[in-house]
This record gives C-alpha cells, sequence and structure tokens, in this order.
C-alpha cells in the first residue's frame, strides 16, 4: 500500500513541477518579445535627418526652413507618420516624405560677395515664380531640374559632387502618376569614376543629398572633364525608364573660392553617334507565316579599346521589347582580346503580335570583365522609332518578309 502512495505523490509533484516550467518558458518569451527592438536597418544614412522613427517628428527636415517646419508640424497629424517594412527601397531605406526646398543650407555658410558671384547658378525667387507659371502644355515638355553642388579639396586632393535633389520629374508609372528615381552620375571622358544615388520610392522632387568623394584627381585637370548626370525611375519588372541627362563640361569653372551652387534643367537623352564605338553587321529576316523573327549577329569591327590592359573582350546581348517592355533576351559568346569579332550566331524570337508594330530589338555590345561589372561598349536599336539605318533596315524587313536583309550599323554610345 505504501509504494503506490509515494508514486502518487512523486507524479503529483512531477505534474505540478512541469506545469510551472511550462508557464514560465511562456512567459519568458513574451517578455522577450515585448522588449526585442525592432529591426530597422539603413545602409545610407542622409545627412541631417535622424534615423530613428520615434524622432522623425522633432528633427529638422532637409532643404526645409523654420517656417515650413512649423507649418508642416501644424497641418499633419502626430500619429501620420509610420514605417511599413514592406515599402523598402533597393539599398534597404524607408521611403520619406519629400519637402520642396526653399533654400539649400550651404547658402548659410556663403559670404555675399560668394553669393553674388553665382547668383545665376542658384535658386532665385523669380526663377520660382517662373516655374510656378508654366502652363500645363510647357509642363508636359519639361523634365524637371537637378539641383548639385561642386567643390574641390585643396588639402585632401579631392573633386567634391554633392547632389542634393530634383524637382519637377515627369511621371514615368501610368498607373501611379509616380516615379521611382534615381541618378546616375559619369566623369568624362575617361568614365573611370561611376557612382549612383540610391532609388527614392514614388516621388517627383527626390531630395538625395548624397556627397560623392573623387580623390587623386589634381586640381589642374578639373578643366578638362565633364559631368554626366542621368536621371532614371526604377523599374521592378522590365528596364529601368530613362528620364533625361544633364552634361556640365567643367571648363571656366573655377572652384578655388569655395563651394558652388548649382541648378540645370535636365533633358532629353540625347543618343550620341560617335565612329569611336565601332560597327555590327545584323541581318534580320520575319517570318509572317510562323510570327517569328530571326536575328543573326556576324561581324563586329573597329571596337574601342577598353582600358589600359588593351583589346576588349567583346559579345552582344540581344534584347526584345514589345511595346517598350522586354520579353526575351540572348547573348553571344564572348570573343577574346579582339576589335574585329566575328560571332555567326543566330537566335530565333517569338512575336508575341501579329506585325511588327510594336516590336523592337536591341543590340548592346559589352565587354566582359571578370573583374568588374561588363562595361557597354555600343547599342544599336532597330524598330519602328529607330532613326537612321536602325530605322531603315527596320523597314526593310516589314516591307519584305521571309528574305535575309543584312546591314551594318554605327554604333552609339552605351
Amino acid at each position: 500500500d505504501e509504494i503506490p502512495t509515494v508514486v502518487g505523490i512523486f507524479s503529483a509533484f512531477g505534474l505540478v513541477f512541469s506545469v510551472s516550467l511550462f508557464a514560465w518558458i511562456c512567459c519568458q518569451r513574451k517578455s522577450s518579445k515585448s522588449n526585442k527592438t525592432p529591426p530597422y536597418k539603413f545602409v545610407h544614412v542622409l545627412k541631417g535627418v535622424d534615423i530613428y522613427p520615434e524622432n522623425l517628428n522633432s528633427k529638422k527636415k532637409f532643404g526645409a526652413d523654420d517656417k515650413n517646419e512649423a507649418k508642416n508640424k501644424s497641418a499633419m497629424p502626430k500619429n501620420s507618420l509610420h514605417l511599413d517594412l514592406e515599402k523598402k527601397d533597393l539599398n534597404g531605406n524607408f521611403p520619406k516624405t519629400t519637402t520642396k526646398m526653399q533654400g539649400f543650407p550651404d547658402l548659410e555658410n556663403s559670404s555675399p560677395k560668394h553669393f553674388a558671384e553665382r547668383k545665376k547658378d542658384s535658386v532665385s525667387p523669380d526663377s520660382l515664380k517662373s516655374i510656378a507659371s508654366l502652363s500645363s502644355e510647357d509642363k508636359q515638355d519639361k523634365l524637371g531640374t537637378l539641383f548639385f553642388s561642386l567643390e574641390y579639396n585643396f588639402e585632401k586632393k579631392a573633386f567634391v559632387v554633392n547632389i542634393k535633389e530634383a524637382r519637377g520629374l515627369p511621371a514615368m508609372d501610368e498607373q501611379s502618376m509616380t516615379s521611382d528615381p534615381y541618378i546616375k552620375m559619369t566623369i568624362l571622358p575617361e568614365k573611370k569614376h561611376k557612382v549612383k544615388t540610391r532609388v527614392l520610392r514614388k516621388t517627383l522632387d527626390p531630395a538625395f543629398d548624397e556627397t560623392f568623394t573623387f580623390y587623386g584627381i589634381p586640381y589642374s585637370q578639373i578643366q578638362d572633364l565633364t559631368l554626366h548626370f542621368m536621371v532614371l525611375s526604377f523599374d521592378r519588372f522590365s528596364r529601368d525608364d530613362v528620364i533625361g541627362e544633364v552634361l556640365i563640361p567643367l571648363a571656366g569653372i573655377e572652384l578655388s573660392e569655395g563651394r558652388l551652387l548649382m541648378d540645370r534643367e535636365i533633358i532629353k537623352r540625347n543618343v550620341r553617334k560617335s565612329s569611336g564605338r565601332g560597327e555590327l553587321l545584323v541581318s534580320l529576316c520575319y517570318q509572317s507565316t510562323t510570327n517569328t523573327l530571326t536575328v543573326v549577329v556576324l561581324k563586329a569591327r573597329h571596337l574601342p579599346k577598353s582600358d589600359v590592359s588593351g583589346l576588349s573582350d567583346p559579345y552582344v546581348k540581344v534584347n526584345l521589347y514589345h511595346a517598350k517592355k522586354r520579353i526575351s533576351k540572348k547573348k553571344t559568346h564572348v570573343k577574346k582580346c579582339t576589335p574585329n569579332a566575328v560571332f555567326n550566331e543566330l537566335f530565333v524570337f517569338d512575336i508575341p503580335c501579329e506585325g511588327l508594330d510594336d516590336i523592337s530589338i536591341e543590340f548592346l555590345v559589352l565587354d566582359s570583365d571578370r573583374g568588374s561589372r561588363n562595361e557597354v561598349i555600343g547599342r544599336l536599336t532597330l524598330g519602328s522609332s529607330a532613326e537612321g539605318t536602325g530605322g531603315e533596315h527596320w523597314k526593310e524587313i516589314c516591307e519584305y518578309p521571309r528574305r535575309q536583309i543584312a546591314k551594318w550599323h554605327m554604333l552609339c554610345d552605351g
């Protein structure tokens, strides 16, 4: 009789202990979840903007003065700011509310004489009034304005470019009537220095405030350089849309007196043809019965040298577009160390519509480089809207189906 009693007592104590342990573990997990810090991760920290959400209401926003800040605080409810982890941009940043800049912070550090010498390149109230008074037709033709500053640091022998903001960009997304802009910048003519800003989601007035410092550029060589800004809109499902470009020759620009504030109108991208890009021989044939397009990449000649190492290692990437959306892509093999490559490779594309009205095809000649990103040597586009030999070749293909038609084409800058 004593043994069952002892077993029962131990079983009861074991059950009580197990239940108590389970409850203690649940409480610990609940408390750890409540104390866990939110997973906020920022790849790029904006200058002058606090990255922590709880302090966003108390910090001064970039590009806005005290009066505008007071107005925004009075007009915006306290609970309107929130962060959506699913709406981060490509670099892991949360989208921020952009406010139009009424003035640059750098103007506070500029002397009256320095500002007067640079008045024509800076933002003036008259220019803002003229922009605001544009008619709707004029606004459709405008691609916006880019604001930036240039500076040379003599102590570090560094050239400093600060991309501040862009205003009045066109909407590249027809559904949301907005854009996801970012900027690529290249220092010409060598194209050794290439940088780009982060992507800002759903805005036509992006405030980047990103500084790029280029070391090892002597001040004596600044006059020979040209800055090329390419304004693009990120597209997750197809190729990024090109909004426009800004070209700034540095000849005649004096940077010895300090930072120079500038603004330039964004213009439509100019596809500049260059004899130095080389030529490409392609042959195309449209089969109306099977609704297919046969493309033969034959030869390339007079391709430029890629870098100091010597000849390039070219290959051709072929992209098929339907209504400006890429639907298929192919590429040839790489030809080693030659300016005159022979490919002789055939590709067959299925056309998703009757006829070639909405079809275009793009040839990208690239230099294969295992150590870094492959550089674009030249570009060729064939289609109904293409200019020059590209449009003529496409017209012949449409007029004479089932006939293989080959032509040499000059490559444009990539």
